[in-house]
C-alpha cells in the first residue's frame, strides 16, 4: 500500500515482486523502505505485547501468528514478506537482548556486504543460536522456529549469494 500511495504502483511488480523493506528500496525511496520496516517491526511488537496481557502462552501464539501472517497472508495469496523485521518486531518484547544482537548483526552486515539478504540469514542464525541460551524453552523454541522459516523464505537468495548473483542494497546516501 505504501508504493502505491506514493505512486510507485504495486511493490509486487517491482523488482523481486516481494513487499518486504528491501523490495521497497528498489523503487528508490528509501525513507518508504524505512517506513515500511518500521510498520513491520510495529507490526510484531504490537501483536505480542498485546497478547502479553494474557499471558506468555498467548504472547508466544500472537508472535508466531503475526509472523505466519506477514509471510503468508490470505489476501495476497499466500505471497508475502520474508518476515526479518516482523521478527525483529516479536523480538523486542519477548527477548529484547536476542532482538538487540540480531538488529546489530543485520546491521553491520548489511553496511559491510551491501546484501540483505545475508544479513537476514546471519541474523536469524545468531537469532536462534542465542535465544537457546538467554530465553526459556517455549520462547527459544518459537524463536528457532521463526528463524527457520526465514531461512527457508531466502532460498531463492541463498542460491543467487552462492552464484554471485545477488542484488546489493545501499544504505548510505543517495
Amino acid at each position: 500500500m505504501l508504493t502505491w500511495l506514493a505512486g510507485h504502483g504495486d511493490i509486487r511488480r517491482i523488482g523481486s515482486g516481494n513487499i518486504g523493506a528491501t523490495n521497497v528500496l528498489r523503487t528508490g525511496s528509501k525513507g518508504l523502505a524505512a517506513l515500511t520496516v518500521l510498520l513491520d517491526l510495529a507490526k510484531g511488537a504490537v501483536a505480542v505485547v498485546i497478547a502479553q496481557k494474557w499471558g506468555h502462552s498467548a504472547a508466544l501464539v500472537a508472535a508466531g501468528g503475526v509472523i505466519l501472517g506477514h509471510m503468508f497472508p490470505v489476501w495476497l495469496g499466500f505471497r508475502g514478506g520474508k518476515g526479518v523485521a516482523t521478527a525483529l518486531g516479536v523480538l523486542i518484547p519477548l527477548a529484547w537482548p536476542v532482538a538487540l544482537v540480531t538488529a546489530f548483526l543485520w546491521l553491520a552486515t548489511a553496511l559491510i556486504s551491501h546484501y540483505s539478504s545475508l544479513a537476514a540469514l546471519v541474523a536469524a542464525v545468531a537469532g536462534l543460536t542465542l535465544a537457546a541460551v538467554v530465553a526459556d524453552k517455549g520462547t527459544a523454541l518459537l524463536i528457532s522456529g521463526i528463524a527457520l522459516l526465514i531461512i527457508a523464505r531466502h532460498h531463492a537468495n541463498i542460491r543467487r549469494l552462492l552464484a554471485g548473483t545477488e542484488s546489493r542494497i545501499s544504505l548510505g546516501k543517495s
